[in-house]
């Protein structure tokens, strides 16, 4: 346990290092991992048993003249989008342990509907107005993760795979898929008082990324990481109430490259910060638990790409 819980730490703090490296940008000026995904104690260390997932994001942002991106291969400017996503699925834990801790996997299956509009230079110099929708089955989402808890603390070791399993089309603003593969590490820490109810919660990992056949763009590979900080509340027989922050921070370490990335390795970067509210139930039918949180998460600064705001909606029933 104590080699396991080194290496964590030897992890996470090397994550942390990272946040004084260069930026790049990817294709899109996105990647699989969305801010605020993975950030706070439900997310940490499942109990061994079934838990049954609704996740729900919606981004709107935007990106002016001067902010030009590459998506599906077209070059884009005057840029506003907006998504909608709905991820249900399902993770097992064993109740058998793995170097002391609790082996968690199961498959997450999102579907998106995405609209986007931008300004596009076409031959003879002239500037026309787009707009494309797409909407259907997005990556599917492969969670592999190893998780500890002692007392008041959760850690875990976490892997996370990303299929290109929704659709994309190269000359398409709006896609529902990236079309390539993510592979995504990542060590999360999570620290409840059960006697004051302060909550600190921590995640950082990495994205690996494949290229992109379609448009030959290979994106560079990502670096992100969550906090959370909050009070839970008792409400007597009803649960608990919990209310705090989350914030977030997401760049890449490695430069595009392919003969798809016709805007170059430009800089990229998102940060933001917004309020979360979470809530407990009380293990009713034997022992399922409800786990549900509600957050808004605006970018507080961005670089080369769009700039806007994630809401976030999850919940987990537990069997």
């Amino acid at each position: 346990m104590k080699k396991i819980s080194f290496v964590f730490i030897l992890v996470f703090v090397f994550c942390t290092a990272l946040f004084q490296g260069s930026v790049f940008a990817a294709e899109g000026g996105v990647g699989h991992y969305i801010p605020g995904a993975l950030a706070d104690f439900m997310d940490v260390g499942p109990t061994p048993g079934l838990a049954l997932l609704d996740w729900y994001n919606h981004y709107e942002g935007s990106a002016g003249a001067s902010r030009p991106i590459e998506l599906g291969g077209v070059i884009a400017a005057n840029i506003s989008a907006k998504s909608n996503v709905e991820m249900v699925g399902g993770i097992y834990t064993f109740p058998c342990r793995i170097f002391g801790g609790n082996f968690s996997t199961g498959m997450i299956i999102p579907y998106m509907w995405v609209d986007v509009t931008g300004s596009i230079t076409g031959p003879g110099g002239r500037t026309f107005t787009r707009t494309d929708t797409a909407a259907g089955l997005s990556d599917i989402i492969m969670p592999f993760w190893l998780s500890w808890n002692c007392g008041d603390f959760k850690w875990a070791a976490m892997f996370n795979v990303y299929a290109p399993t929704g659709d994309y089309n190269r000359g398409q603003l709006a896609n529902v898929g990236l079309n390539y593969w993510t592979f995504e590490p990542m060590a999360s820490f999570s620290y409840i008082s059960k006697k004051i109810g302060l909550e600190i919660s921590a995640t950082g990992g990495f994205d690996f990324n494949t290229n992109n056949d379609a448009t030959d763009y290979q994106s560079g590979d990502v670096f992100h990481t969550d906090i959370t900080i909050a009070e839970h509340f008792p409400l007597c027989n009803w649960g608990i109430f919990g209310v705090g922050a989350n914030a977030f921070y997401w760049k890449q370490f490695t430069g595009d490259s392919g003969s798809g990335a016709r805007l170059g390795s430009f800089e990229t970067l998102m940060t933001g910060v917004g309020p979360v509210v979470s809530y407990i139930s009380p293990k009713f039918c034997g022992n399922h638990t409800v786990v549900a949180e509600v957050k808004w998460l605006p970018q507080i600064d961005t670089s080369k790409t769009l700039k806007g705001d994630y809401v976030w909606f999850k919940a987990a029933l537990t069997f």
